[in-house]
């Protein structure tokens, strides 16, 4: 008996239908990042491991996917090491390239590898999956798209303002009610400076990352186990439980990093930020988020993070600034932030909340009856014509019984129907069946049917 085929864990097939709503949040995303001037670029989806490694902190490295050399990627490998069993290692020597983690990272490498080629400051967008050897769940995949708007060569925070706008534009025209995290690693920084824990930022903000994941009590238990003493830990909890109005959170946090230069400074950064936004007629709510971290290594200014209004899903977007990440590539000193929504919680959300437009369903618009002979000739004459005009037709391949026909069409939710048989052939006109309504009106010519549909 032959197996039934399937696919790798955390990846998916997507049905026609699903395919069109996916193309949807892609189109919608794709007009708002084009009304704010943002330019696509295509990366390749396999990279260097040289380019991706240690960029995304010692758990992004883990779920880094590899690809084994070409050929005989054992030669070279003594039979000592592969004794050892020593993955890292071994691994190394038997894969050169990897998967793309992110957009971010290749994103920094394409600016590096093309800056002669663009001009600063560089706004870019970016649509393509990526892939992480993550523990497959709701909302968790291992095959992903991003959908990315940076800009690069810039260290003005007008930048953060204009991504808020972009995020809070393209959930308003999702119809997705979500709300806003804004917060700064230099704050972070500032409280682990004034813990006495700043040589354990990296770990701190890693474990901070947790909080939905693992709940308050996991989080204080895994600082706890990095050397963290009591009285730092309550200070912790009291900046996880923090809550209230922006000015009140922003002056609580001030006093919290009083002592720290780098603290305060994100905390003018914040005020800076929201003191734009005050301007603008915005329909999410946007939040300060004293215990939002983002746990990846290069972020170093504001982090921004997005959910879903009463969905426990996670983020549906998220982003910050990287002051440097092109440094590591040979271009130091040049500044960039970004964002990324995830376009597939996005498309779980949306589904779950019945929020994608009726209108989305089936590519044809009106399908033509095939009764075979003439019928046929003046079906495709009108399909030639309905297309020339931008309405999608198809004409039904066989001729068969009438109910299988009508079938079909109301399989694929095409909203109508077009009759031509001998009777309409004589008469010279075409019955067309709204099959939603099952209202059916006669036309002289196709033409008035474009002009007053049923």
């Amino acid at each position: 008996m032959s197996l039934k085929p399937s696919i790798p864990k955390g990846t998916r097939d997507f049905l026609p239908l699903e395919t069109i709503k996916r193309n949807y949040i892609f189109e919608t995303i794709r007009d708002v990042f084009n009304l704010f001037g943002y330019q696509p670029i295509e990366t390749p989806a396999m990279e260097n491991l040289t380019t991706l490694m240690g960029k995304y902190g010692e758990e992004g490295d883990k779920l880094l996917f590899r690809i084994l050399n070409s050929g005989d990627y054992l030669s070279g490998v003594s039979d000592e090491l592969l004794a050892e069993r020593n993955i890292a290692t071994l691994s190394s020597r038997i894969c050169e390239k990897g998967l793309r983690y992110d957009l971010t990272v290749p994103f920094a490498r394409f600016v590096v590898q093309h800056r002669n080629d663009i001009t600063f400051p560089f706004k870019r967008y970016q649509i393509q999956p990526v892939w992480r050897a993550d523990r497959p769940q709701k909302g968790r995949y291992r095959e992903f798209f991003q959908c990315d708007a940076d800009v690069i060569g810039s260290d003005s925070l007008l930048n953060e303002v204009e991504l808020i706008q972009i995020i809070d534009l393209v959930f308003t025209k999702l119809g997705l009610k979500v709300e806003i995290q804004v917060n700064n690693r230099k704050i972070l920084a500032g409280i682990a400076q004034v813990l006495g824990i700043g040589d354990k930022l990296i770990p701190f903000t890693v474990v901070i990352d947790k909080l939905d994941k693992i709940g308050i009590e996991g989080v204080l238990e895994e600082l706890k186990s990095l050397g963290i003493d009591s009285e730092a830990l309550k200070m912790i909890l009291s900046v996880l439980k923090m809550k209230g109005e922006t000015t009140a959170m922003l002056g609580s946090l001030k006093q919290i990093v009083s002592t720290s230069v780098e603290g305060l400074k994100g905390i003018e950064e914040l005020e800076t930020i929201f003191t734009h936004l005050k301007n603008l007629d915005l329909n999410s709510e946007v939040i300060v988020g004293p215990s939002l971290a983002r746990g990846l290594n290069y972020y170093t200014g504001a982090i921004i993070e997005v959910k879903a209004a009463g969905m426990k899903i996670g983020s549906v977007c998220g982003g910050g600034r990287y002051d440097d990440l092109t440094g590591i590539f040979g271009l130091p000193g040049i500044s960039g932030v970004g964002i990324s929504f995830g376009a597939e919680r996005i498309y779980d959300v949306l589904d779950e909340l019945n929020l994608f437009p009726d209108n989305l369903a089936g590519s044809a618009k009106i399908m033509f009856v095939n009764f075979g002979g003439k019928s046929i000739e003046e079906s495709i004459k009108y399909s030639d014509e309905l297309r020339k005009n931008g309405v999608a037709s198809i004409l039904y391949p066989d001729e068969t019984r009438l109910k299988k026909q009508f079938a079909y069409a109301d399989s694929l939710n095409i909203p109508y129907v077009a009759i031509i048989g001998d009777e309409e052939i004589e008469k010279k006109v075409i019955n067309i069946r709204n099959m939603k309504t099952g209202e059916q009106a006669t036309f002289k010519n196709i033409n008035l049917f474009l002009q007053n549909p049923v």
